[in-house]
């Protein structure tokens, strides 16, 4: 099956999921909700991060700028209604001129526009001084690389030399080892692991989560084509894993600081982008480094 072929299937997959969802939208079910969501989100990434490229930066850039507005709107930054002030408009600047950098393949032009996103921030809080709030403008750099610098390792694992293949394993690594916590925890869940964070995640389930990420990724990369070593995909399955619970435990530490059950409302039965991405976020990079490392030379 081809990439026009694939399209064409995913796309209409789409036209299904979201005519059931419209057809269902005020019927209470949660699970069907979910289901379908579900759905919709794995067509979408079929359809973007086979071809990757453009395609693929574009859908990364909007989730990144999407999970932005969510952070800002938590930590106060930005009202729900509110049009975004100085020191948001230029972290969401950064973001587009960091993604436009990452497009262009200039290393050192990646860099500078993380550091140029700061000194403009540093430049708005000094010139606005004492009317610029130096609270809100560390927010905003921590919201701009947490959601545009790290997020926008899912383009740059999937720009690798392997990348078509190696790019999975942060799905597998995040959600996939979630799924496997899941039922871990609930066949054999007993000692709590954040009773106060997250009262239904266990130690046990934990240890399930990253063993089946381990597993997941053996199987993978014997089912797929590979250009790095077989034992390497258990060793990055296992690390994004583990880095994938700290994700998740991150942004459920910031929804309980902010007072809040979800992000937002974009993805139904799920909430926002940071509510479904939460571990992919941290997961992406650590995934990027060691498929980089280990595909060294190959």
């Amino acid at each position: 099956m081809n990439i026009t072929t694939t399209a064409a299937a995913g796309l209409a997959g789409i036209v299904v999921c979201v005519a059931v969802l419209y057809l269902t939208r005020k019927t209470d079910n949660s699970f069907i909700t979910r289901l379908i969501s579900g759905i919709l989100l794995i067509l979408a990434a079929l359809l973007t991060i086979i071809p990757g490229g453009a395609v693929l930066l574009v859908m990364c850039l909007f989730l990144s700028l999407t999970a932005m507005l969510e952070l800002l709107r938590a930590l106060g930054v930005q009202g729900e209604k509110q049009m975004p002030g100085l020191s948001a408009c230029i972290g969401y600047g950064g973001i587009v001129l960091y993604y436009a950098a990452l497009y262009a393949g200039i290393r050192e032009l990646q860099s500078a526009m993380i550091v140029l996103t700061f000194l403009a921030l540093l430049f708005s809080y000094v010139f606005r001084w004492p009317n610029g709030s130096l609270d809100k403008i560390i927010k905003v750099f921590f919201c701009m690389f947490y959601a545009g610098v790290l997020l926008s390792f899912i383009w740059q694992t999937r720009a690798l030399p392997h990348g078509l293949y190696v790019v999975w394993l942060i799905f597998l690594s995040s959600w996939g080892s979630d799924t496997c916590a899941y039922c871990a925890g609930m066949l054999f869940g007993k000692h709590k692991m954040t009773p106060h964070l997250s009262p239904k995640k266990t130690i046990e389930g934990a240890v399930g989560g990253v063993a089946g990420a381990v597993i997941l990724g053996v199987v993978y990369a014997l089912l797929t084509p590979h250009a790095i070593p077989v034992w390497s995909y258990a060793v990055i399955c296992g690390a994004g894993a583990l880095l994938s619970m700290v994700g998740d435990l991150a942004a459920s530490a910031i929804k309980r600081d902010a007072g809040i059950k979800d992000y937002g409302r974009l993805i139904p039965g799920h909430g926002g982008v940071m509510d479904r991405f939460d571990s992919v976020i941290v997961t992406a990079p650590v995934i990027y480094f060691l498929a980089a490392l280990f595909g060294r030379g190959l």
